[in-house]
């Protein structure tokens, strides 16, 4: 099975994470976590980096990892490094996605997220609605 590895940004600002929904291919319509492909020769880091200014005309600074998600689509699978991230610079201007929402701990199950994204929720949740 042929693996695809990408970076992904979970954008915080407060108590609020950054979404975006898939404005094109087979996934068009599902909200996930921005972010893309890593390229040959460059780091998780580096990737996400460049393709959130790419994405959303934004400079991130990419904090901490949270965690690596393996998934298998049916025609491929999916190791996606996510990262918290916060704004530098920009105001995530929507180039590619097609919607975009802050979701609080509350509302973090308010949208139809991708399969793999939707695995990384329960963490997220945690982090934003502290028990």
């Amino acid at each position: 099975m042929k693996v695809i590895r990408v970076a992904a940004a979970v954008i915080r600002r407060g108590d609020r994470i950054f979404a975006v929904q898939r404005g094109y291919g087979e996934y068009k319509d599902g909200w996930e976590f921005p972010g893309g492909k890593i390229e040959p020769g460059e780091t998780a880091r580096e990737a996400l980096e460049r393709e959130i200014m790419e994405e959303l005309d934004t400079k991130i600074e990419v904090g901490s990892l949270i965690d690596t998600i393996e998934y298998d689509y049916p025609l491929f699978h999916l190791s996606m490094d996510c990262f918290w991230c916060s704004i530098l610079d920009g105001k995530l201007t929507l180039l590619e996605a097609e919607d975009s929402r802050w979701l609080t701990g509350d509302s973090l199950y308010s949208v139809d997220w991708l399969p793999a994204d939707r695995s990384l929720i329960p963490v997220i949740e945690s982090e934003l609605l502290p028990r």
